[in-house]
């Protein structure tokens, strides 16, 4: 006996009847259940001449009946015909013919929202089941719909995201037992990490779970999860994500070299910002303390991102030109208004300028020429060597997790001037950046890392060489210059010890104001953050940087 809902689609205009067949929830306005789409260039085509392409922004009509007969074909089960109204039939038909079989997903209904222009909401519910074991499962997705080029006609522009709003390109819903156990993540000195209290940590947690899950002494449950596609890249692969636990699993212990307590400061220090990221490392292990994100949700730019880095990169370039004698700290060495390269007019920030000040005070005052002047002296590959063979940037980091790993390409004339003062083509995370703190701490690079390679057997990346005695010594007496009277004064006031810093400003194409850059060592523990679009280095994200190495 069939039963008739009424529901009100897309728009307004058209009503749905809604009846249970083979267990699935079907649409169908009339007692014909394939939607007719005719327009007004197929009316013109009855006199056997090629109709004309329909053209122009499509009406609500046509986006609620391409909608309309989208859903109802895929609630069906005729893949076929619902691919037939996207922009991919081919890729549409694939991944509509597996959805629902790999998710195990059974009674099916879905649910349109109101449209907003070509954007069509809709909520999928199901049941998912799989060896005896059932749970209901729901969630809401959109697809667009555009008007096709070539035929004039509406069409869903296909993309994975139709399926499911976590889908990317070549990634499958499915649910079976989990490709890896659950993990009890714990800080190094035993202490649970879990996303509930360190929220900035969820996505690490599933890249650890992905992998080293299998490593531990846990056994995997039945999920419906997301099963991601291999990344070309290792810095943008995105971990499993599990959607719905059917049966639990048995959570194996993990260490990491993570501090809770450091952490947390960390993420509240982040917190107060819109956005911003920030890390924390142990400079005498590489052994990564914290990772700070604001959002806590979304892309983890701390370890994955790739931005300028500003005058943070002044660190390598001050080691370089150290190294090849081409200056030293107490060395006369002129900071001037404006320098020229490869046709190309560089002026210092505020056009200020040191006539007849030591390569220390140019340092401390962060100021562009004093580095940018020397560029015709330079090879095109010697900052890229001194970054890869001193600081590690740019080796394959095995860190545990998924991280960017730094780029120094090897430029020349006008962008090789800029890569000196960290833009051009350079391109860091607050990982990278704390990291060359670190180094100069440490007098040596030592690979980042979360979880102790012994665990797997992985060969942590080492730099070809350590820095040499004498450029080490000049590197932290420049830092600690800059943090007791340079650009980085005023966040670290009142340390005592072992310490110094670098700030930067990284000037992006359309923004009003730079990317704030900040590192910082003290002691044992080297941190870095960034406040993106916020202004001076020194103010904005120096605090947070402050603020770690205070809890530490």
């Amino acid at each position: 006996m069939r039963r008739e809902v009424k529901i009100g689609l897309i728009g307004g205009s058209v009503a749905l009847v809604a009846g249970i067949v083979g267990g699935f929830t079907l649409f169908g306005g009339s007692d014909d259940s394939s939607p007719q789409q005719l327009t007004a260039a197929d009316a013109k085509s009855g006199d056997g001449n090629a109709p004309e392409v329909q053209t122009g922004p499509l009406t609500a009509a046509e986006v609620d009946t391409t909608a309309k007969g989208f859903l109802t074909a895929w609630q069906s089960g005729d893949a076929a015909k619902a691919a037939e109204l996207t922009d991919s039939p081919a890729a549409a038909k694939t991944a509509l013919e597996t959805f629902s079989k790999q998710a195990r997903f059974s009674k099916v209904t879905l649910t349109p929202g109101k449209a907003a222009g070509g954007k069509v909401p809709y909520t999928v519910a199901t049941q998912i089941a799989y060896n005896g074991a059932k749970a209901p499962f729901s969630y809401g997705t959109s697809m667009t719909v555009r008007r096709d080029a070539t035929t004039g006609k509406p069409r869903i522009a296909w993309k994975p995201t139709v399926l499911h709003p976590a889908l990317g390109k070549g990634d499958e819903l499915r649910t079976g037992e989990a490709e890896a156990p659950p993990i009890k993540a714990v800080d190094r000195n035993g202490t649970e990490l879990t996303p509930e209290a360190h929220p900035a940590l969820a996505s690490v947690l599933e890249s650890l779970r992905d992998k080293y899950g299998d490593k531990t002494d846990g056994k995997p449950g039945v999920e419906l999860f997301i099963h991601r596609a291999k990344s070309a890249k290792a810095a943008t692969q995105q971990p499993d994500k599990t959607l719905k636990v059917l049966s639990k699993g048995t959570p194996g212990t993990l260490k990491t070299t993570l501090d809770a307590k450091l952490q947390a400061v960390a993420e509240k220090a982040v917190k107060a910002k819109s956005r911003a990221s920030a890390v924390a490392v142990k400079p005498s292990t590489g052994e990564i303390l914290a990772i700070a994100n604001s959002p806590a949700k979304g892309f983890n730019l701390a370890t994955q991102g790739s931005l300028a880095p500003g005058s943070t990169m002044k660190i390598v370039t001050a080691a370089m030109l150290i190294d090849k004698g081409l200056t030293s700290p107490d060395k006369p060495h002129p900071c001037p208004k404006y320098v020229t390269v490869g046709g190309w007019k560089f002026q210092n920030d505020n056009k200020s300028e040191i006539k007849s000040g030591t390569f220390a005070q140019s340092f401390a005052a962060s100021c562009n020429n004093a580095f940018i002047g020397l560029a015709g002296k330079l090879s095109d590959d010697d900052l890229t060597k001194e970054a890869r063979d001193v600081f590690g940037i740019g080796l394959n980091w095995q860190t545990g997790i998924p991280t960017f790993d730094g780029a120094v390409p090897v430029q020349s004339d006008a962008q090789m001037a800029a890569s000196l003062i960290g833009q051009g083509g350079v391109r860091m995370n607050p990982l990278n950046v704390a990291t060359l703190a670190a180094t100069v701490q440490a007098g040596s690079f030592h690979q980042p890392y979360i979880v102790s390679p012994s665990l797997d057997n992985r060969t942590l990346a080492k730099a070809a060489r350590n820095m040499k005695p004498a450029t080490a010594s000049g590197l932290k007496s420049l830092m600690k210059l800059t943090a007791t009277s340079g650009t980085a004064a005023e966040a670290m006031a009142g340390l005592s010890g072992d310490f110094g810093a670098k700030t930067g400003s990284a000037e992006v194409d359309g923004q009003k104001k730079p990317n704030a850059w900040f590192t910082a060592y003290h002691g044992d523990l080297a941190a870095a953050a960034v406040v993106p679009a916020s202004g001076h280095g020194g103010s904005n994200a120096g605090p947070l940087v402050r603020t770690i190495l205070n809890a530490g």
